[in-house]
């Protein structure tokens, strides 16, 4: 028999194509296990800020608004109280207690979830502020226990100066602080830049699976290799799947911020400066100074509340949605018919007409400020709960589209390599 030689370039390309396949082989593992890495990484990153904005950082907005609130009702629920009477009912002196037991647990919630320097400051002096308010407030309830009046240099205005020089300032910025966290964790959940990042990175795998098999085909004449083409099919299915959930969970979540959170933050912006006119209104009583300094913020102020297109009413209407629309349809209505009492109280104020004044601002009848202020705080609160409910609706369905993308990414990214594995295996195989 003769025996039939392998001529030199035969033999190199016979046995330099085993190394070429080895160093494909480990090119495309760790090319799949590095998808799964990031993409997993990428997936639980958007997971994790969308759970978050859910359940962590709206939830303390709300506990940052409702502190705010608490503080302002506390100091406007004792005055007008010690207003109308040295012995006031029970009723407001229980509202007063109930509120400043809400503002005091808000800021143990707030100061327990940790945050930056700017809001633990703020927190610092609510903590340090509070007790010395309620303070001016026991000093003013004995006074009036022994018949003293309620007027200008008294304990209420020193408590009620503490209230509005010092903690609803300080409540002020946790609550814008809390609403930065928001959108800093809704922004990290749809944000785009990591998502392409792991979508490049399926591409690049992608076109190296293809271009292995192709080479494959021309060394083998084998045209499909099957384990290589399901670790393509996997790779598409999954890269798929993650740009899908994550353009599902951007537009819910976009959704809940643009029409949910958005303009509740809004409404809750106009709610705090709602409770400043009043109780500026509610101060100037007791000062009987006729400073013009609280007219003129209440011109201001009542400006930037609204309604109106460029106020804070108005640009809720325009974003708000469903319940929450309705009920900031009806704050715009009777925002009009509050300022306007509310100007009757100061020209009142400036005339000395104090008696007329202070029954305006106290008295509970249908056209009083007290009962327009009740109105209004009313449905600009139905507008806010009608906003966080779409922005919990919308949050939820885009935390759910997220929630299985982590482990679909990286079970794909497994079975890739091990259909790798397995596509060369049986090609090395013939070359022992």
């Amino acid at each position: 028999m003769t025996t039939m030689l392998l001529s030199p370039a035969r033999g190199r390309l016979h046995s330099s194509t085993p190394v070429a396949m080895r160093t494909l082989l480990v090119t495309l593992v760790l090319l799949s296990l590095a998808w799964g890495a990031f993409g997993g990484w990428v997936a639980s990153q958007h997971s994790s800020a969308a759970h978050a904005a859910l359940t962590v950082d709206e939830p303390l907005s709300l506990d940052a608004s409702q502190m705010y609130q608490s503080i302002a009702d506390a100091d406007v629920t004792i005055t007008t109280a010690f207003l109308a009477s040295s012995q006031p009912s029970l009723a407001p002196l229980q509202q007063y207690q109930k509120d400043i037991a809400t503002a005091s647990d808000d800021i143990a919630k707030l100061r327990a979830a940790g945050g930056n320097a700017t809001s633990a400051t703020a927190l610092g002096t609510l903590i340090s502020g509070l007790p010395t308010y309620t303070s001016y407030v026991a000093e003013a309830e004995s006074q009036y226990s022994l018949g003293f009046p309620l007027t200008g240099g008294s304990f209420m205005e020193v408590a009620s100066e503490e209230a509005h020089l010092t903690l609803l300032p300080a409540a002020k910025t946790v609550f814008q602080q809390e609403n930065d966290a928001v959108s800093s964790a809704s922004g990290q959940a749809t944000g785009l830049p990591t998502e392409i990042i792991a979508l490049l990175l399926a591409i690049i795998t992608g076109y190296i699976l293809v271009r292995s098999q192709r080479w494959l085909t021309r060394r083998t004449n084998r045209i499909i290799n099957p384990g290589l083409l399901a670790a393509t099919c996997l790779l598409v299915i999954s890269a798929v799947w993650l740009a899908a959930g994550f353009l599902t969970a951007r537009q819910d979540l976009d959704h809940g911020i643009g029409q949910g959170s958005g303009p509740a933050e809004t409404l809750a912006q106009a709610s705090i400066d709602v409770q400043q006119i009043r109780g500026d209104a509610v101060l100037n009583v007791i000062s009987r100074s006729g400073d013009a300094s609280f007219q003129q913020d209440f011109l201001a102020t009542s400006k930037l509340v609204g309604p109106g297109g460029n106020s804070l009413l108005g640009s809720a209407v325009a974003a708000s949605d469903g319940s929450g629309h309705t009920a900031v349809l009806t704050a715009e209505r009777q925002a009009g018919s509050w300022y306007t009492t509310n100007a009757d109280v100061y020209r009142l104020g400036n005339a000395a007409n104090y008696a007329a004044e202070r029954a305006t601002v106290i008295g509970t009848g249908s056209g009083s400020s007290a009962s327009g202020y009740t109105a209004l705080e009313s449905s600009i609160t139905s507008g806010i709960n009608g906003d966080q409910a779409v922005f919990k609706s919308a949050a939820a369905s885009g935390s759910d589209a997220l929630n299985p993308l982590l482990a679909a990414v990286i079970v794909a990214s497994l079975l890739m390599a091990l259909g790798c594995i397995w596509g060369f295996r049986h090609r090395l195989a013939e070359y022992r």
